[in-house]
């Protein structure tokens, strides 16, 4: 994620916070500051941060709940609205969904009864009902505070809607009983009529409700766009959508030669080639401009180059091909026959292309496509 700086690493998580973070903490200080001097600014700046604790321990439950099932991560970051943890894939079984979907909302379950029955903070009415609404007033304590945010993130983390828990674990209930891509669109729906009611709401009520209401409506129509995409590769195999005809680079070019095809094509990634045809790395546009700033036009292209490439099985299934390129973060992959030599390559690109198509005219019958 851009402009997002890394902390350090938790059992193999790198935890990086975005810098808007740091634009929320002086706000925050520089609000209070203004109301209550120092000492209030302080204070709240002190829970911000003890609040964002609790959200990075929430993301670190639903981590460790997913690395259970063989599933790593490899970042969490940590912004304005809350946590994203970075998995590489969710699980494949409902039950599974469930556990990591739920493992999250646990942890402020446990962190708000350790404040409430461990620590004996009380938690009155007024503190319940205004929540967050009450992060820089000082008239309130820090713990019955953080007791009361955690609550809150509960609630607000279990409403059935995506992007939050609850919305993944209706979609894995629903999964239980049903076929995963209908479940997955069912519960996307269900999210975005619960986005048009807050909105609705908003409207006559706090208006902060309509914030909420755009994130989980978008939120929603994401999971959805998700489910289409799904729904299309799983019948597909990596050779309906993959490039045929595409330009390859060898180790022994420089940045001078790559410079040269990359303004003579439309390609984006180029993969390395041996003189067998075998795949042994992938040169980015971003990673060949970053390489023309620091070293000289004669510098080789293996100075640049992303390795091992990522690769996949011609005859493999799309949405295999989909989900290798997600777990990498890669822009592309090479597409190799039985022998391991190079005979495709498959983007994003091709994928959205072939998306619109299928929006389209949904009986269109794919054929391997050269570029």
């Amino acid at each position: 994620m851009q402009w997002a700086i890394t902390l350090g690493r938790i059992g193999g998580t790198a935890v990086r916070i975005h810098l808007t973070f740091l634009l929320l903490l002086l706000w925050i200080g520089l609000s209070a500051g203004l109301r209550g001097g120092s000492d209030a600014a302080i204070a709240n700046v002190v829970f911000i941060l003890l609040l964002f604790a609790c959200v990075l321990a929430h993301e670190f439950g639903h981590i460790l709940m997913a690395r259970h099932f063989g599933i790593q991560t490899p970042e969490v970051t940590l912004l304005p609205i809350g946590g994203v943890a970075s998995l590489e894939r969710m699980p494949d079984k409902p039950t599974e969904q469930l556990l990591v979907a739920i493992a999250g909302p646990a942890v402020n379950v446990v962190i708000a009864l350790v404040l409430v029955v461990v620590l004996g903070v009380s938690l009155d009415a007024s503190s319940m009902t205004q929540g967050l609404a009450t992060i820089d007033d000082p008239r309130h304590g820090l713990l019955a505070r953080l007791a009361a945010a955690n609550i809150f993130l509960v609630v607000f983390n279990m409403l059935p809607a995506f992007p939050m828990d609850g919305g993944r674990v209706l979609n894995a209930i629903l999964a239980m009983n049903m076929d995963k891509r209908k479940a997955l669109k069912i519960s996307a729906r269900i999210g975005q009529g619960l986005a048009l009611l807050l909105g609705f709401l908003g409207l006559f009520g706090n208006p902060m409700l309509l914030f909420v209401a755009i994130f989980v409506y978008m939120g929603a129509a994401g999971e959805a766009a998700q489910s289409d995409l799904e729904s299309m590769t799983s019948t597909l195999a990596v050779s309906d959508a993959m490039e045929s005809k595409f330009v390859t680079l060898y180790p022994e070019e420089n940045l001078v030669d790559a410079v040269n095809k990359l303004l003579a094509t439309a390609q984006h990634e180029f993969p390395i080639v041996d003189h067998f045809g075998k795949p042994i790395g992938l040169l980015t546009r971003d990673a060949l401009l970053a390489a023309l700033r620091d070293k000289p036009r004669e510098a080789s292209i293996m100075d640049a180059v992303q390795a091992p490439v990522p690769s996949i099985r011609v005859f493999d299934r799309l949405d295999d091909g989909l989900r290798e390129m997600n777990r990498l973060g890669a822009p592309a992959i090479c597409v190799v026959d039985a022998e391991g030599s190079i005979v495709g390559m498959l983007t994003m690109q091709n994928i959205a292309e072939m998306m619109m198509v299928r929006a389209a005219n949904p009986d269109w019958k794919f054929a391997p496509r050269s570029g």
